[in-house]
């Protein structure tokens, strides 16, 4: 199941123009109670008018304007009748198309400026002060608006800084209201969603899971369904969501692939079956998933790998329930996003997206397509899961199998089991475990020369990962305190045969990922 708009009649298209800040547009809207989709900047004003959104934001870009086979729009949307707010690139694209100029200034803006608002009437900056913070990121500037199209704000370095037209219903701005930095930036995107668009701002956690269930209900009908639970968050909620739909008719396969976390399957079995009343077959498949991997050391040919043999356990499994036709996934917006679709390159595959191959013999159920890892976790809470799993940290689906680089052995996953351990637990003492998105430990694919007891070593290093984030699309690295991974450090080196150094990964996202592969 793919839900257009889960538990909203009301959808504002986000136009992605390749702009760092696509999703956190998105999710500002999404923020407002307002459902968000991002597309591609090839979509046609027909397919717009198909989906019929409330209303449009075209985002930033890294282009100009004025560049050679610059991303434009097709010229049909804005005879729609649609309200299009454009952000930066979008706003100048917004005035270019429409018979504005936007030309090069003697120099760009970047950072915080000092926005004048020049009407305070205004749909997008009524309310707002005189003069404001905003965040600007930018080269070109509108230096005249479209015919009939009022200038409602300025910059020392750009005249037309914020514009709209009630009649057309074209707004723009040329700073970046979705990044933090603009004090009154989320203001501004809700009064365009509620005065521009109309929006009743109705899309909450009660309403998606509505929505779910009717739709799981009409699509699996009465049949079964296998869902894949690996004892996190993401299939933890799917399981709760396509339950509160079908009840016994859904059975739970866990796979315990050799490639969990330290005692994390005995974990799983004893939440989900004992405490849950699940109805849950366990499979025991680490020697499958090691001769699976055996001899492969690209990233994308391990997750491909993986999920093939998923799929494969599953479809063992599903001879030993009838009528089971459909899977469940706890497949994520961003696992769709960084996986490649039409509008986003492939950053990596997922196992439960990319990963899939192609004679799947299921139906795939998968209610949290369209959510972030944050609105996942209000569901979850809605649906009344415990914290202990809806505060779990993140933990890929191919798990160990990608944070081993190179070939994966059981030794080598034996090593990283036990140093990833002592980084969780250390974490844990220190009480920062809820500060933190997700941390853990990565095993390289090299030694290094050190010395433990007056004797030469040749050992592998053990890189410590630890990031914040609000939903795994940016994220930043954790600063954790020097004494804490001081102790980090010490254990790993004490406790676990053949490591010799460990090392801290202070890389964000962009540029890193925050998994290693």
């Amino acid at each position: 199941m793919n839900a257009a708009a889960p538990g909203s009649e009301e959808v504002v298209l986000v136009v992605d123009f390749g702009a760092q800040y696509a999703q956190l547009i998105a999710r500002r809207v999404r923020e407002a109670r307002v459902y968000s989709e991002i597309v591609a900047p090839t979509i046609s004003a027909g397919e717009i008018a198909r989906r019929e959104p409330i209303g449009i934001i075209f985002s930033g870009g890294p282009d100009s304007v004025h560049a050679e086979g610059a991303i434009a729009i097709d010229p049909g949307v804005y005879d729609l009748g649609i309200p299009i707010l454009g952000i930066c690139y979008g706003a100048q694209l917004i005035a270019g198309q429409n018979g504005g100029l936007v030309d090069r200034t003697d120099r760009g803006e970047y950072g915080r400026t000092t926005l004048t608002v020049d009407n305070d009437d205004s749909i997008l900056l009524g309310g707002t002060p005189g003069e404001q913070s905003v965040w600007m990121s930018h080269f070109d500037a509108i230096v005249k608006p479209p015919t009939g199209v009022a200038a409602i704000a300025s910059t020392p370095d750009a005249p037309v800084a914020a514009f709209e037209d009630r009649e057309q219903r074209l707004y723009g701005v040329q700073f970046h209201p979705e990044v933090m930095h603009t004090k009154h930036g989320q203001q501004v995107i809700e009064q365009f969603l509620r005065v521009g668009c109309g929006s009743t701002g109705r899309w909450t956690m009660a309403s998606i899971i509505d929505t779910a269930v009717e739709q799981i209900r009409a699509q699996v009908g009465d049949h079964r369904a296998l869902c894949g639970l690996s004892g996190g968050v993401d299939s933890a909620v799917a399981a709760a969501v396509v339950h509160k739909a079908i009840g016994d008719q859904l059975t739970c396969v866990f796979v315990d692939t050799g490639l969990m976390r330290l005692d994390e399957g005995e974990q799983v079995i004893e939440t989900f079956e004992r405490n849950f009343g699940v109805d849950l077959i366990h499979v025991e498949a680490g020697d499958r998933f090691f001769a699976a991997l055996a001899g492969i050391t690209e990233p994308e040919a391990k997750r491909r790998a993986i999920g093939e043999l998923f799929i494969r356990v599953f479809e063992d499994a599903q001879a030993q329930v009838e009528g089971a036709d459909f899977l469940v996934q706890g497949t994520l917006y961003p696992d769709v996003i960084e996986s490649g679709s039409e509008h986003a390159s492939t950053i990596k595959s997922h196992h439960n997206v990319g990963g899939l191959p192609d004679d799947i013999d299921f139906a795939l159920v998968e209610p949290l397509r369209s959510l972030f890892k944050d609105e996942v976790r209000q569901v979850g809470r809605e649906l009344g899961l415990p914290d202990e799993i809806v505060e779990r940290q993140p933990f890929p689906g191919p798990g160990l199998g990608v944070r081993i680089i190179g070939e994966v052995t059981p030794d080598k996953v034996a090593t990283l089991q036990h140093a990833d351990f002592i980084v969780r637990e250390e974490l844990r003492n220190a009480g920062l475990e809820r500060e933190i998105w997700q941390s853990f430990a990565v095993l390289p694919d090299i030694r290094s020369v050190g010395v433990m007891g007056d004797e030469r070593t040749y050992g592998y290093p053990i890189i410590i990962r630890a990031v914040t984030s609000e939903d795994a699309m940016t994220a930043d690295w954790a600063r954790i305190p020097y004494d804490v991974l001081e102790t980090m450090s010490s254990r790993v080196i004490n406790e676990v045969p053949g490591v010799n150094r460990v090392a801290y990964d202070i890389t964000s996202k962009p540029p890193g990922t925050i998994e290693w592969e």
